[in-house]
């Protein structure tokens, strides 16, 4: 209760905080009233003589405390500068699209760069302008001469806000640069040479692990040090993808697959385990409508075991009841005295999917399917035992025991390539999607990003699952790769000297961020009230209802000209909604990572009146779409 009454008092620790950098604003923005009397060449002027300050300053402590001194002359230099380019009508291109400079910082925006520049997580609503905020900080401590990073979820806002933000930047005398996917090493170079660099986290991240993993002199590294970095939509990167680990590979020595042998079996018994599962979805349906739940649950937990992605049991998942009567099943079989059930469960089916573990087994019946003749091709011989075998036998000599035991290792090794290459075939067949996990494109596989509905190009999934999802499309199967380095992204982003992040939701992620990273987040108020409505969910019994829901929200929105957009969390998602668009004959753009190369056009467009759009979550992460009149 004395709590209550002090937070009501005084306020709460963050705001608190906010006001504390009040008057700092409050100089900042006098400083910048006088920066309005200075020519052009005398504001530049102020970057140059800061560098060469910082220059003589030997330890990164000195130059620290140096930054902090400058801080309010810095940030009016910046705000000083995008109302100078504001009033001038400055006019350029981003990502082929005309642009004109019509930014100048609000104070809520000076405190969030405050924030920034010492090292903490900046929390601002959608549409409060965090890309500028950024400005502020990166310009500071890009004065020290050893690189300021900005890190951000895909290549395309990368170039976007480097060729945005590069014009303020430029102006004040600073070079910038931007790390794109397809770029030569000797590019690279000059990107990171640059005071301030734009890029993605995986590409900050791959190119750390070729400096330190692949390259054999300095002059082929192309990063210069972990000086400073701001991580854009923080949440999603250091938390959502803080485990996912960044792996290089090169050809594998020795590539023993036989994925196109196996395929036309594996195409065979995975039809077989459909028509199977159908038909036992079919009993637990009967089971269901009769009443019969603890019958029903068994049955769809058999399915559930043998086709994870069955269209019925993802239908019946939906439904409360029925989901319930599952996962007791499931429940029930995962006891300790059930084991011999759940084994003789298994048998039943021709093999089982684990989507958890992402792991495949062929049972009895699926092996004897396989090959009728010698089933226990599929089985891994005992080599202990066979080996013990060897030794106690006093007929052979030592070089014969050798001999034998070389070749029950081939024999060892050659059935367990065949076993992984049917399990990741297995994987590729019934857990990845096409237009779900990937896409086909020029007669290759291409990875979708899951978290950004984005296209991977140049990345391929490890252990041979690759070459089994080629197989599977009938592409061409390229040669199997061997991890040559590996790391985190928690672990990269634990390399910098300074570490500072922007979204606009962290506050729910507060605790993780100090704990892993020693980042606090600070709420950032809002420049004017917030006049967005946020409706409750609305949950639907099936897909198709929920679709139709989804196409007559569209149509009451478009009769009005309201510009709409639709987010999906998949490729085949978005796709079927344009399709029940288009029978309903509504114009429409589609934006995934099919239609990646029309995403600026598509973007700039959206905000239009009447103007629907389709998008994965593509659009979801800093994508800037400015409402019509």
């Amino acid at each position: 209760m004395v709590g209550w009454i002090l937070k009501k008092i005084l306020g709460s620790k963050n705001q608190r905080e906010i006001r504390r950098m009040a008057p700092i604003v409050r100089q900042i923005n006098e400083l910048e009233k006088e920066f309005q009397s200075f020519s052009e060449d005398e504001l530049r002027g102020l970057t140059a003589s800061w560098k060469e300050d910082l220059a003589k300053l030997l330890t990164q402590e000195e130059q620290w405390k140096r930054l902090d001194e400058i801080l309010p002359e810095a940030f009016a230099v910046v705000k000083n500068a995008a109302r100078r380019l504001t009033e001038r009508g400055h006019t350029f291109t981003v990502c082929d699209q005309p642009m004109k400079w019509e930014m100048v910082h609000f104070d809520v925006q000076l405190i969030g760069g405050i924030v920034l520049h010492r090292g903490k997580i900046s929390e601002m609503a959608t549409g409060e302008g965090k890309t500028l905020v950024a400005t502020l900080p990166l310009y500071l401590n890009a004065l020290t001469g050893r690189g300021a990073h900005l890190v951000t979820v895909n290549d395309y806002l990368a170039r976007r806000d480097a060729e945005w933000m590069g014009q303020l930047y430029s102006f004040l005398g600073l070079t910038v640069g931007c790390i794109q996917h397809d770029q030569e090493p000797s590019v690279r170079r000059q990107q990171y040479a640059c005071d301030i660099t734009y890029g993605t986290n995986s590409e900050f991240g791959f190119d750390y692990l070729r400096d330190n993993g692949m390259a054999t002199t300095r002059e082929q590294q192309v990063q210069r040090g972990y000086n400073y970095a701001i991580v854009d939509e923080v949440d999603s990167i250091l938390i959502d993808e803080a485990r996912t680990p960044l792996i290089i590979s090169g050809p594998a020595t020795i590539s023993t697959h036989q994925y196109d042998k196996w395929k036309p079996l594996v195409e065979q018994v995975v039809r077989k385990q459909t028509m199977l599962c159908n038909r036992i979805a079919t009993e637990a349906k009967e089971a269901f409508d009769a009443g019969n739940l603890e019958e029903g649950g068994l049955l769809m937990f058999k399915v559930k075991l043998g086709q994870p992605r069955n269209k019925q049991l993802l239908r019946m998942m939906e439904d409360p009841e029925k989901r319930r009567a599952i996962d007791k099943a499931e429940l029930s079989f995962y006891q300790e005295t059930r084991k011999d059930e759940l084994f003789a469960l298994k048998e039943e089916l021709f093999f089982t999917i684990d989507e958890k573990s992402q792991e495949a087994d062929l049972s009895e019946q699926g092996r004897s399917f396989m090959n009728p003749d010698d089933p226990n091709a599929f089985v891994l011989p005992d080599l202990i035992s066979e080996f013990t075998e060897i030794d106690l036998d006093e007929a052979l000599s030592g070089e014969e025991k050798e001999k034998q035991k070389a070749q029950r290792q081939q024999l060892c090794d050659t059935q367990a390539e065949r076993i992984h290459n049917i399990s990741q075939l297995l994987r590729a067949y019934c857990l990845f999607e096409k237009d779900v996990q990937y896409v086909v494109e020029e007669n290759k596989v291409v990875i979708v990003d899951e978290y950004t509905g984005r296209k991977m190009p140049g990345r391929r999934w490890s252990d041979g699952l690759h070459q089994a999802v080629e197989a599977k499309e009938g592409v061409q199967i390229d040669r199997e790769t061997q991890t040559l380095a590996t790391i985190t992204i928690q672990n990269y982003f634990r390399l910098y000297q300074k570490l500072a992040g922007m979204t606009g939701t962290a506050e729910t992620e507060a605790n993780e961020f100090h704990d892993i990273y020693k980042l606090d987040v600070a709420v950032i108020p809002t420049n004017r009230p917030v006049a967005r409505k946020d409706s409750n969910d609305r949950i639907y019994k099936t897909r198709r209802e929920k679709y139709n829901a989804v196409i007559n929200e569209i149509k009451e929105c478009h009769a009005k000209a309201q510009p709409v957009l639709v987010g999906t969390v998949s490729v085949e998602a978005s796709e079927l909604l344009s399709r029940m668009l288009k029978r309903e004959k509504i114009p429409h753009n589609v934006l995934n990572a099919k239609f990646h190369m029309q995403e600026a056009e598509i973007v700039a467009r959206a905000g239009q009146p009447g103007t629907v759009t389709i998008s994965t979550n593509m659009a979801g992460r800093g994508t800037d779409i400015k409402l019509g009149p």
